[in-house]
């Protein structure tokens, strides 16, 4: 048997596909407003398909995003909501054994970390985003990280809680190699070695990407490691600012197919898999039955 954490999977884009309505710019906090229900259903069936750690959903709920959206003023009702509709999830399952991260992404884009904002501005938007959840939340998990300063930034602010930390970095799928901003991904194993995080992830990359950089990435790393992929054709064309809906999900990565990936990252060292975008609770479900 293999010991392995098994993470959820992606909430923004089931949750747009599941509300039935167009995607806006605000995506997922959207629903906080909208169908904080959803939300909470989605978590739900995600602990019961075997997810042992549910995100909240604030992705897309951070200071620059929701300024963006002239929707500034949302920033605390927002972060409390989700962490409300994910503790409620957890306890309408009685999982108590079930835990619960907090999420520091991108504060400006996925895919972009060129945009990210000056360090000042960056370390105390993190730090804010860490005190809206961190009484909330068991650990939290820097997630889609595109450089090396928006890894440390956040993963600093993270660490001034006490509660574990994860990064995860996100892979150039065109030069895997690379971070989304062009650096080694090397470069950011490096500069968060030593700082106290105590798990090093990849994610929101195609699975072959991380396929290719698996092997290398574990035997650099000296704590656990982990991953977990995204389900899009290609992110080239998603904009800052813009909508979800240009983005494609494939059709060769159901369960079985993604599992081949997740379980094989597993046999050679990740401590932790779970999915991003594109997914859900069936190939979650699957992980969890393969992995038992």
């Amino acid at each position: 048997m293999r010991s392995v954490t098994l993470l959820d999977g992606g909430m923004g884009q089931e949750l747009v596909r599941r509300s039935k309505k167009p995607p806006t710019p605000m995506w997922s906090a959207q629903m906080m407003l909208d169908m904080p229900d959803l939300v909470e259903q989605l978590h739900g069936e995600f602990i019961d398909a075997g997810a042992q750690i549910i995100t909240v959903n604030t992705y897309s709920a951070t200071p620059e995003r929701l300024e963006r959206s002239g929707q500034g003023e949302l920033f605390d009702v927002l972060q409390a909501a989700a962490c409300d509709v994910a503790h409620r999830a957890r306890e309408s399952r009685k999982a108590d054994d079930v835990e619960i991260a907090g999420c520091l992404p991108p504060l400006v884009a996925s895919y972009h970390p060129e945009l990210a904002p000056g360090a000042e501005d960056s370390r105390a938007n993190y730090r804010r985003l860490v005190q809206a959840q961190a009484d909330r939340v068991d650990l939290f998990l820097c997630e889609t990280m595109g450089s090396v300063s928006e890894a440390v930034f956040a993963a600093t602010a993270a660490l001034e809680s006490g509660k574990p930390v994860w990064v995860a970095l996100s892979l150039d799928d065109n030069k895997p190699e690379t971070l989304r901003s062009g650096e080694p991904w090397t470069a950011a194993v490096e500069a968060l070695r030593n700082t106290g995080v105590t798990g090093l992830l990849l994610n929101c990359s195609r699975p072959e990407t991380i396929d290719g950089q698996w092997q290398r990435f574990h035997a650099t790393v000296d704590v656990h490691t982990g991953a977990y992929a995204n389900g899009f054709t290609s992110v080239d064309a998603l904009d800052v600012g813009g909508t979800v809906n240009v983005l494609e999900a494939r059709q060769d990565l159901g369960p079985e197919a993604y599992a081949r990936f997740a379980l094989s990252w597993a046999d050679n060292g990740a401590a932790m898999i779970g999915g991003c975008c594109e997914v859900g609770p069936d190939h979650i479900r699957y992980l969890h039955e393969k992995m038992g």
